[in-house]
């Protein structure tokens, strides 16, 4: 070798991502005007990264953050939360998250900001649920927090990966829920598997809160639980720690009721204490009836996004299509042995195509690679085709 020549021997960079967590919290908090900081607008909003409960009070910014924000953390962290980001939005009153333009604006900036946390897989706001609700002389009845679920349950569709836990409205129960729960789920059907509703509110003691704090902890605790691939297990039949009893109590027959019409209920069971009994989303669809079967979809097609990007920067080329194809089946095969997808044999009940076919000149030369995954989530009836498309304008 010639002095002053060396060699580097490099490697491909791996092509796979790590498993993708979904048991980080996002906690969205409203903070009124009498709380905002300095120079603060409507839209504007704190975030803060908590790992124990107390963080947030120990916080010289906790002042900000009303009791539904610290209860929900608190919460959270009672029922085996790990991580959760807190969110204290600034709005100037109530009026403005109830019409869904200006929800949609006040929104708009956080909204930005989740997009760029793709760690957060789990969403609330509690604060929401307790906004008023009026019912007109016909029946209908309307809630306050109708605008602000619609627009999160967009964005947990747009990023395919999150899904909102919803608290019924304060003081909403029997027919009356019922009522606007159906007229809630008559529209923007295609995000109702992004979210699920749970009833009734909860109490420790004396002290009422809404449940989805709580849910969010139950959530992270199955996942945990059952690592690396908790999704499987649904979030029910498992008891909910840091609080007394429902408000309201139900039994086993009011709480399958209830269960049927895609609401999940909480109850009291002799022996286990306070239940999470249902585990539905709020979809009419039998493919995404089941929360489980909405986040298996859901991480598997961030889990092959994540594990794929590498090759946005490359050559869109024949062998680049079977490195894909390859690499996407190995991944498909993981999630087989590990019991997230249906058939009798590894591949047997999925498929991967990467191909000239689904790739044609024009998708190429627009800077395009498209690859199509059909899989059957365990306790899905019909195979889920998920499209995978990578470009450098939006990797999504």
């Amino acid at each position: 070798m010639k002095p002053g020549i060396s060699v580097q021997h490099s490697t491909l960079p791996t092509r796979r991502y790590g498993v993708v967590r979904c048991d980080v919290a996002g906690i969205i908090g409203l903070i009124p005007t009498d709380r905002w900081p300095q120079d603060a607008a409507s839209g504007d909003f704190l975030e803060l990264t908590l790992r124990r409960a107390q963080e947030l009070i120990d916080h010289p910014l906790s002042g900000l953050f009303g009791g539904p924000s610290r209860d929900a953390v608190k919460a959270f962290f009672a029922n085996g939360g790990d991580t959760c980001v807190l969110f204290g939005l600034c709005i100037e009153d109530d009026e403005e998250l109830g019409s869904a333009q200006s929800a949609a604006s006040v929104l708009a900036p956080l909204i930005e900001r989740l997009r760029g946390n793709e760690e957060i897989a789990l969403l609330a706001i509690p604060g929401v649920a307790y906004l008023p609700w009026t019912m007109s002389r016909t029946g209908q009845v309307v809630a306050g927090c109708e605008p602000v679920y619609r627009a999160l349950l967009a964005h947990c569709r747009e990023m395919t990966s999150r899904f909102l836990i919803m608290d019924a409205p304060l003081g909403m129960h029997d027919g009356v829920l019922d009522r606007w729960f159906e007229s809630f789920r008559s529209i923007d059907q295609d995000n109702l598997s992004y979210g699920a509703i749970y009833y009734p509110w909860l109490q420790d003691g004396q002290k009422l809160a809404p449940p989805s704090g709580s849910m969010l902890g139950v959530f992270a605790r199955v996942d945990r639980e059952h690592q690396p691939y908790g999704v499987i297990w649904p979030p029910a039949n498992v008891p909910v720690n840091g609080v007394t009893h429902p408000q309201v109590p139900l039994t086993w027959g009011e709480a399958q009721a209830i269960a049927a019409t895609g609401i999940n209920p909480i109850l009291t069971q002799p022996g286990r204490g306070v239940l999470v009994f249902g585990a539905r989303t709020m979809s009419r669809d039998p493919n995404w009836e089941f929360i489980n079967s909405r986040r298996i979809a859901s991480l598997v097609s961030e889990q092959l996004r994540r594990d794929n990007e590498w090759v946005v920067f490359e050559t869109n080329r024949p062998d680049i299509w079977k490195i894909l194809a390859r690499d996407v089946r190995a991944r498909l095969d993981e999630f087989w042995e590990r019991g997230m997808l249906t058939g009798a044999a590894a591949g047997r009940d999925y498929w991967v195509k990467c191909d000239e076919e689904n790739n044609p000149r024009d998708e190429r030369e627009q800077g395009r690679l498209n690859v199509m995954v059909r899989i059957r989530p365990v306790s899905t009836a019909e195979h889920i085709t998920i499209d995978l498309r990578l470009s450098q304008a939006d990797p999504r």
